[in-house]
């Protein structure tokens, strides 16, 4: 629609609408501001917890370097030391790595994207404040002696019942499975909004490199995170129920858990690594001063990495006995990942070539990631060969590998991007001198920590050991790796001190400091940019040198607000056409309550408050009902004048909709998780001699169970048919008629396991099948949730063909449902036939 076109000189803004824009966007103030959805204001506190919880985990680092500095040491127990070490992985893989690159993009994408903010901003705040309140009650459990103890990785038999019997284990299967959600939930809101929410014109080859990092990450983080949530699940089953999942002599595999959680694992390596090169490919064309050369190549290059990372779970096994064909494939992708890597570096480092160099702060971190980053891949392709992991797997040589990749990989990124974009908070940059010092101590100390670990590794010291003979050789090593520990955390400290004082300064306009050529650096204030830029480049800011000033004086599209509400223009996806007006919710508390809520859900669980866990549970559907009442209200005109006389819609329904798309990102969550749980039921089945095992038999009643399950689907289809013609009796019953074949069906499913005898506590065969009953039992209550909100809105007269998200949405996740039904009766009742 608005492809190539340049906007004509406007006529006059009208004297208020400059007043009405800051009125709609206005921040509140004081307390107050904890119930702000506005990304600016979500994403610095994103950026602040997490970078608390850095500080934390370092500290952790820093209690146990101190205790390996020497042969001996006493300065903690084993039991603390395992603690310790628990807990600063921990802390620093879920509560900082992932969530410090979505707070990241929460702040700055919408600015970068031209937009005036991400699509669900309450789905924002309720991401955030899930994290904030579960990490920092899941962190406090050090203080009580009630960390979990298991290693980060949780492996069993060692996290199981009878060897971790305390509630450590609980406390991080439900905090941190509970924390990922917050994880989805941020990726489906990046996912959404850069496909969706673009400024006009900026097609998918103009669109940010962050960006492009940001939207492969969000699609890893839908399709990665939810084996660990699957894995968390069984586990926890396990630990309470006495479901025998990863007990061998019930039926189980421990393996089953190492799969489940390296299939998240590995690709979180890069989850967290993407984001990293999306942010130095954003710096370093603009710290040369010249375009970066090879920009589609790094868009392939990312896209190839996140596809190649979920063929490398396996590459953590190398030594559990896996089979040659596994081994040598995985070892094939492990070298085969390095060449998109690769491809990355050589166009940053052709880019530096290419230009002119300012050696500030930022590129003394840009600089310093490039040589600690390619030394930890280097040492990846090493242990990618079969021969030598076998030797150093376990060892302290993985524990240097595993740092130089990610915190060469992200934190030295992280720090030049702090530094880079500190201005676009308050219009400071942080202190020059301060700053160089900062990288001096952190890169120096830095390498002093970590590389001499690597001989220490050849050397036989191995991982995950609290403490070491004096006879050794390993002595000089540790003191060396402490003393290094040490000076980093000094840089770090500095710098967090420099970007405190800078960040309390009075506010100023921000300029663009660094003659940047991205659109994060266009005059902001609450509302973002004052009007919605129309893009004709990559580099928009260095091809229009004016862009800024028609920007600020309203010139381009959406110059105020329409209606008097905040407000965003909806893109298509590949080309940035303009497809309507989309208005966003204001703030409010709904989020905060709802977040509160399930954080006290999960948690509470844990020490086994179950009244008050459902309380809390209640206390979250309900902020979640009621921040979703008025969300899909119609505007009061079907069409919206957006600048220089185009008028666009104000309403989308079906696949045009946001809210549909994003529904279908979160069924390809949910069917991740139930795939995995998929996988656990054949592994299990694969390893019996008999299957189904003796004592246990296949559940009868299929057929009858597939018909209640197309039942309900098709009279959901019904109803959203019946709807354009605002037939509100027949799509209550419609809705009805669903809702007794979905209880049917449950029932139904129930007694058809009861007849076949299975006991979920009597092998693990059978308690698969029970997780599998079980998820779909969960989907239909969520179902019944769903369709009584339906005819609420239906009720209350807030269901119209203009007001249609909430059946259409809830109709397409019932099929999901109804599929999932018919895949998993096939995987319990067909697979055994199949597989005798």
């Amino acid at each position: 629609m608005t492809e190539g076109r340049r906007l004509p000189n406007p006529l006059p803004r009208p004297a208020n609408e400059l007043d009405d824009l800051v009125r709609a966007w206005r921040t509140p103030k004081g307390w107050r501001k904890i119930s702000s959805v506005n990304n600016t204001v979500i994403g610095l506190f994103y950026i602040g917890t997490a970078l608390l919880f850095f500080v934390l985990a370092g500290v952790l680092a820093l209690v146990m370097r101190a205790q390996l500095a020497v042969p001996g040491n006493t300065l903690v127990d084993a039991a603390t030391y395992n603690q310790l070490f628990t807990m600063h992985g921990t802390v620093m893989m879920f509560l900082f790595a992932v969530p410090v690159v979505e707070a990241v993009a929460v702040y700055l994408l919408p600015n970068m994207l031209g937009a005036r903010d991400l699509p669900f901003p309450r789905l924002s705040a309720y991401a955030f404040w899930a994290y904030f309140i579960g990490g920092l009650v899941f962190f406090c459990t050090i203080f009580f002696g009630a960390s979990p103890d298991g290693g980060w990785f949780m492996y069993p038999p060692l996290t199981s019942k009878v060897h971790s019997p305390g509630t450590g284990a609980d406390w991080w299967l439900l905090g941190i499975g509970f924390i990922e959600i917050s994880a989805i939930a941020g990726a489906i809101e990046l996912i959404i909004g850069i496909l969706m929410t673009r400024a006009p014109g900026m097609t998918l080859m103009r669109m940010p490199l962050f960006a492009w990092a940001m939207l492969v990450t969000a699609f890893m983080i839908v399709f990665a995170f939810p084996a660990i949530i699957a894995g968390t699940i069984l586990l926890e089953l396990e630990r309470a129920l006495d479901w025998p999942f990863f007990l061998p002599d019930r039926g189980g595999d421990p393996l089953l858990w190492q799969h489940l959680f390296w299939f998240f694992g590995h690709p979180e390596v890069y989850i967290i690594f993407l984001p990293a090169a999306g942010m130095v490919s954003m710096m370093v064309p603009v710290m040369a001063r010249t375009p970066l050369v090879g920009y589609r190549a790094i868009v392939w290059a990312l896209a190839a990495v996140g596809a190649i990372s979920f063929l490398l779970w396996m590459h953590h096994m190398f030594t559990a006995g896996l089979g040659p064909l596994a081994l040598y494939a995985t070892s094939a992708a492990s070298f085969a990942i390095a060449i998109p890597s690769g491809v990355q570096v050589f166009a940053w480092i052709a880019t530096f070539w290419k230009g002119t160099v300012r050696l500030e702060t930022p590129s003394l971190f840009l600089l310093g990631f490039h040589f600690i980053f390619v030394l930890g891949g280097l040492t990846g392709v090493m242990v990618a060969v079969l021969p030598f992991d076998w030797q150093v797997h376990d060892s302290y040589f993985i524990v240097a590998h595993l740092h130089y990749v990610l915190i060469g990989g992200m934190v030295f990124p992280l720090f030049a991007g702090l530094c880079y974009w500190t201005p676009a908070v308050n219009g400071h940059r942080l202190s020059e001198r301060l700053g160089r010092w900062s990288f001096g101590l952190m890169f120096g100390g830095f390498n002093l920590a970590f590389f001499p670990m690597h001989i220490a590794g050849l050397a036989g010291m191995p991982r995950r050991v609290w403490t070491y003979p004096a006879d050794v050789g390993w002595t000089l090593w540790n003191v060396l790796a402490t003393l290094g520990a040490f000076v980093l955390a000094a840089g770090v400290l500095l710098f967090l001190v420099d970007l405190a004082r800078t960040l309390l300064r009075k506010a100023q306009d921000q300029g663009n400091p660094w003659q940047a050529d991205s659109l994060e650096w266009l005059p902001q204030d609450c509302y973002g940019v004052r009007s919605i830029p129309q893009i004709e480049s990559r580099t928009p800011l260095w091809d229009r040198p004016a862009l800024s000033q028609e920007v600020e004086a309203g010139q381009h599209w959406l110059p105020g607000t329409v209606f008097g509400g905040r407000e965003t223009l909806v893109t298509s996806p590949r080309k940035a056409e303009i497809r309507h007006l989309l208005r966003l919710p204001g703030d409010g508390w709904s989020p905060v309550l709802a977040a509160a809520g399930t954080a006290g859900f999960f948690l509470l669980l844990t020490v086994s408050w179950y009244f008050t866990a459902i309380a809390c549970g209640v206390v979250s559907i309900a902020a979640v009902v009621w921040w979703l009442w008025g969300s899909d209200r119609p505007l009061p005109a079907a069409h919206a004048t957006i600048g220089q006389g185009v008028s666009v819609p104000t309403v989308a329904t079906g696949w045009r909709s946001h809210s549909w798309w994003a529904m279908v990102v979160l069924i390809a969550v949910d069917a991740t998780v139930f795939a995995s749980l998929g996988f656990a039921h054949i592994h299990v089945s694969m390893k019996l001699e008999v299957c189904p095992p003796p004592g246990a038999a296949l559940p009868p009643g299929g057929p009858w169970l597939a018909a209640l399950l197309l039942a309900g689907s098709a009279a959901m289809a019904f109803a959203v048919r019946r709807l354009r013609g605002a037939a509100q009796g027949w799509i209550r019953a419609a809705v009805l008629f669903a809702f007794c074949a979905t209880v049917g069906g449950a029932v139904l499913d129930i007694v058809s396991h009861a007849q076949a005898g299975l006991s979920p506590r009597a092998d693990a065969w059978s308690a698969t099948v029970a997780a599998l009953l079980s998820w779909q039992g969960f989907h239909g209550a969520v179902l019944l949730v769903m369709g009584g909100y339906v005819l609420a809105r239906s009720w209350s007269g807030r269901l119209r063909q203009d007001a249609r998200a909430t059946l259409d949405n809830t109709a397409l996740f019932w099929h999901y449902v109804t599929v999932q039904g018919l895949a998993g009766m096939a995987l319990v009742r067909l697979l055994p036939q199949w597989m005798g």
